[in-house]
């Protein structure tokens, strides 16, 4: 169950050209919270302006009753977001939506983020990686994890997923270049063998069309895919039905029934 809590700012850092990450403190928010979920987060101390935004779980750190959220300063409220100081506090309610799901038979993980969308792959990569040594050894998780994004300065979390990951590639004017779609039928078909396909899982989180190119391959492949909605969230539970998204089953809301689903669920249009 969500709750509403004032949450105490640890740190807050100016980490890109418009990229900031915040840590909280929050003994029930940060044991409840899972890869893929969100807080909705209070913006100022008024009614100016009246939503609250959206952002997901960046890091988790119950053994420390902390959460870290990485946003973009893209409007009124996240500008106002970067107001607040260490030591202040943030109204938020959380932790919302349905993260990602981990199969334990699922061996090989291969996590996709275009721009923002690298923002919940931090805490799924550590959560993945679990204790001991990552890689190719009996019974451990394999990890790739590929990065898109317009240029350099707007990659975000390369160093931490590099210690996450057996292997980060980035598409940028500074790593590998053309569609993220693109590297991943690369690594699909020329670093994995397809006997590894089925003990596979895509995890992508990302604009829209790169989230339906994810997919399309997913079904080519035949591998597991799981898909994190971007769409424009306000009450954060599914009373307002502005995130409806088109399902094999009907319409769903992102906030509640996601933001994470089945890429075979999703209806691209």
């Amino acid at each position: 169950m969500p709750t509403q809590e004032k949450c105490r700012i640890l740190d807050h850092q100016k980490v890109g050209p418009r990229h900031y990450q915040l840590t909280l403190v929050s003994q029930y928010i940060s044991s409840h919270a899972a890869p893929g979920q969100f807080v909705q987060v209070k913006c100022s101390d008024s009614n100016d302006p009246l939503l609250r935004r959206p952002i997901s779980f960046h890091q988790i750190n119950p053994e420390h009753d902390t959460f870290s959220l990485l946003y973009e300063v893209v409007g009124k409220g996240s500008e106002l977001l970067t107001k607040y100081f260490v030591g202040e506090e943030l109204d938020v309610l959380g932790p919302l939506g349905t993260g990602f799901t981990i199969e334990p038979a699922k061996k090989v993980h291969i996590l996709v983020g275009g721009g923002m969308g690298v923002a919940p792959l931090s805490a799924l990569a550590e959560t993945l990686k679990g204790p001991g040594t990552r890689g190719q050894v009996p019974g451990k998780n394999a990890i790739y994890i590929l990065l898109g994004a317009k240029n350099k300065e707007c990659v975000q979390c390369e160093g931490e997923l590099k210690e996450a990951a057996d292997q980060v590639v980035v598409s940028t004017d500074h790593g590998k270049k053309g569609l993220i779609s693109d590297i991943l039928l690369d690594l699909l078909d020329n670093t994995l063998a397809p006997g590894t396909w089925p003990l596979a899982t895509i995890y992508a989180c990302g604009p829209r069309p790169m989230l339906k190119a994810i997919a399309a391959i997913a079904a080519q492949k035949q591998i597991d895919c799981q898909l994190s909605m971007e769409e424009r969230l306000a009450c954060g539970i599914g009373a307002c039905k502005g995130c409806a998204v088109k399902t094999i089953s009907g319409y769903k809301m992102v906030c509640k029934d996601g933001p994470v689903f089945d890429s075979r669920e999703v209806v691209f249009t």
